[in-house]
């Protein structure tokens, strides 16, 4: 077993530990999730965290260009020779102060982490350097995930870059954005579309690469967190490593907010914050899960000896009822979200909270950041739309420091933008109907014209 890193399981009852190169997604003894554990004593950790600054000097080099790597003493499973990059995590944490107002927060208080900037256009590009990177050093070959999208285009994107594996990818009948589809097939990721939805093509993917060797390329794949913690690192880089007072992160599958509570874990551990913000997660209401089960159900961490039972419970209720996720935010359209352990730990240690915004609010808040000059998928919007409501409950006061994570970029799913802004009265109510989205007092409606220069001026005057 390697000395520096090796993984464990997040049961305490179990703790079984494994080798860095073994490839699992699960404990094989008690089935739950596994974590990558690092002797920090025995590893070369900063002082401070102000160290990394000095790796913009070296952005000719491939790992200090990389948002990732140049942060890789806190993500220290590979050898620098062992990491493949594409150049991921070249992100931006920007102030809004046009868009405080709208959330209710004072000016300077709210910031923005677009994640929209990777190659991809999504975040996952944070966590699939980190996963490509181990199944390099363990040989594989070929890769596979389910996805309502941004997965698959980050995992083709990586496999086309790299050479490195074949990339096989599973999506459920109806259930991706054409956005992010064109990208798996435009990198020739062999795409399966099956008929189900994300949690079917989710239990489908598992049996294949148990049965056929594949690399696991879904966030139950522990390397992947460790990449995405990264995103936690530049939100820190971009506020002068001062910790903001809350994170608010969209929440699907929950790998973001448990690789964020593991990061804000491990950084604390090593004396280099000395406060840790409250993290909020975000679903929408019509992909509650979470929201169902920590605010209704009393579900909670219990120092890792998380309830089954009342998992196991909600989860049948819900077959029985036939209740399926439906939202306009595609990409955390999620009935059972693989990591729904790891952010009870997050929501433990961070003093976090869940909550559920409507589709409505969601595109309401999207179409205020499209205001401030970042396009952002719907799913993205969550977090402002989440903030908003926190903010109007008086969780969040105005005067507190708050950073929205921005996961994917507006062209992942354009079709909702457009509606949103083009469509009125019952056309849209029609268009929407699954979402429940009847209004769009944001819109930004074309203005119609004829052919001729009276017309157009008329329309520039009247638009204005």
């Amino acid at each position: 077993m390697n000395d520096k890193a090796f993984q464990r399981c997040i049961d305490p009852d179990c703790a079984r530990t494994f080798d860095l190169l073994d490839v699992l997604s699960k404990c094989p003894d008690c089935g739950n999730l596994l974590d990558v554990i690092y002797d920090w004593e025995r590893l070369d950790v900063p002082g401070s965290l102000a160290f990394f600054e000095e790796r913009w000097a070296g952005r000719s080099r491939p790992l200090d260009f990389s948002g990732v790597w140049r942060f890789r003493e806190l993500i220290p499973f590979a050898d620098p020779d062992q990491v493949l990059t594409i150049g991921e995590g070249q992100t931006m944490l920007k102030r809004a102060d046009t868009l405080a107002p709208f959330v209710g927060l004072d000016p300077g208080n709210l910031f923005l982490q677009y994640e929209g900037l990777n190659l991809s256009g999504s975040f996952k590009d944070n966590g699939m350097t980190g996963a490509f990177t181990h199944a390099r050093m363990t040989g594989a070959t070929r890769a596979a995930c389910a996805s309502t999208g941004n997965t698959s285009a980050s995992l083709a994107c990586f496999a086309a870059a790299s050479g490195l594996l074949e990339a096989i990818i599973f999506v459920g009948s109806g259930k991706i954005a054409y956005g992010k589809l064109s990208q798996a097939l435009d990198y020739g990721g062999r795409t399966v579309q099956i008929e189900g939805d994300f949690d079917d093509a989710m239990a489908r993917v598992q049996e294949a690469c148990d049965q056929t060797g594949m690399y696991l390329m879904n966030s139950l794949n522990p390397f992947r967190l460790e990449g995405q913690k990264a995103i936690m690192f530049r939100v820190l880089e971009g506020l002068g490593w001062q910790p903001p007072d809350w994170i608010v992160v969209p929440g699907g599958n929950l790998g973001n907010s448990s690789a964020f509570g593991k990061a804000f874990i491990e950084l604390e551990q090593l004396g280099l914050i000395d406060r840790v913000p409250r993290i909020a997660v975000i679903n929408s209401t019509g992909a509650d899960t979470l929201a169902r089960l920590v605010n209704d159900e009393g579900l909670e961490w219990n120092d890792g000896r998380v309830d089954d039972a009342v998992i196991d419970r909600f989860y049948a209720r819900m077959d029985e009822q036939d209740r399926r996720a439906r939202t306009v935010a595609s990409a955390i359209e999620i009935n059972r979200p693989v990591n729904l352990k790891k952010c009870l730990r997050t929501l433990d240690f961070t003093g976090g909270v869940v909550r559920a915004v409507p589709d409505q609010e969601i595109l309401d808040a999207k179409a205020m950041v499209g205001r401030c000059g970042i396009g952002c998928e719907p799913a993205s919007a969550a977090s402002v739309a989440g903030a908003r409501t926190l903010r109007r409950e008086g969780i969040i006061e105005p005067g507190e420091r708050v950073a929205c994570i921005l996961t994917g970029h507006l062209l992942k799913d354009p079709n909702a933008t457009v509606a949103y802004h083009s469509l009125e009265g019952d056309e849209l109510a029609d268009q929407m109907a699954d979402f429940e989205v009847k209004t769009n007092e944001f819109a930004n409606r074309p203005v119609p014209a004829t052919n001729d220069l009276d017309s157009i001026l008329k329309a520039i005057e009247e638009g204005g």
